[in-house]
């Protein structure tokens, strides 16, 4: 199975990529993370809210395989302990579909992938740099599969 964070912006900070990509080969190769960065809509011009999130959900929508469960991030989903994301990580292992987790750009994301998502969650109650967003939900995760295994990563 492969977890796949799709999220909007391409360029982040060499410490940025260097945390995600430390978590990410930490995966066993039955359960693989990988990142879809997707360009992020330009600004100015006098383009509302509204056209711009369109533009990004529809690079969005194209970076998600089909049949993929997805998964906002999202301040308003649901709030899960360390344990609940463990329990959910493993319905979704065995459930087999890919599972896509979609972190949204500076606007968020737009309101009817919002809508059309299988299931939503938040990471925390605060707002997040993107570049931390993205770190902060590959350790997690890992964070989820370890427990999920029995790995001493995770101490309750």
């Amino acid at each position: 199975m492969k977890l796949l964070v799709v999220a909007v912006g391409q360029r982040m900070p060499a410490w940025a990529e260097t945390a995600y990509d430390d978590y990410a080969k930490r995966f066993p190769p039955e359960l693989r993370l990988e990142l879809k960065a997707v360009k992020t809509e330009p600004r100015g011009n006098n383009k509302s809210t509204d056209s711009l999130m369109a533009a990004e959900r529809g690079r969005i929508e194209a970076a998600v395989p089909k049949g993929a469960r997805v998964v906002v991030l999202d301040e308003r989903g649901d709030r899960l302990t360390t344990v609940q994301l463990a329990g959910r990580l493993k319905a979704w292992m065995h459930d087999g579909r890919d599972v896509a987790l979609l972190i949204g750009g500076p606007d968020g994301l737009d309101p009817a992938l919002r809508a059309a998502a299988e299931e939503r969650l938040r990471l925390s109650d605060l707002t997040l740099p993107h570049a931390f967003v993205r770190v902060l939900l590959a350790e997690q995760l890992y964070r989820a599969w370890s427990v999920m295994v029995g790995h001493p990563y995770h101490r309750e």
